[in-house]
């Protein structure tokens, strides 16, 4: 054997330096798929969190509003004391002026 059958050709390394590009380009797209799955796990996170966010705030809007009571800008609506059965409620009666009178 000569020492030129022993040495790559121009086209066999040309072959081991594409392959060993192509298996970087692979492994660095390997590496963007997983970092990109990472991101998208927190961000998952973070619009649950939101929307547990959403909730309590809804909850504590719901609480503000009912202690603040009823608003003044309603006073066409029947404004009501109380509940039945908690001392809070009164009955509106009709003072009768007595018979044959109107």
């Amino acid at each position: 054997m000569s020492q030129a059958d022993e040495d790559p050709t121009f086209f066999e390394r040309e072959r081991d330096r594409l392959a060993r590009d192509i298996t970087s380009v692979e492994q660095g797209f390997e590496e963007l798929l997983s970092s990109t799955n990472v991101l998208n796990r927190k961000l998952e996170e973070v619009l649950g969190m939101t929307k547990e966010y959403d909730t309590i705030a809804e909850l504590w809007q719901s609480f503000y509003r009912l202690m603040r009571g009823p608003i003044a800008d309603d006073s066409g609506e029947e404004k009501t004391t109380g509940l039945p059965g908690t001392g809070g409620h009164v009955v509106a009666m009709k003072q009768s002026k007595g018979p044959g009178t109107q």
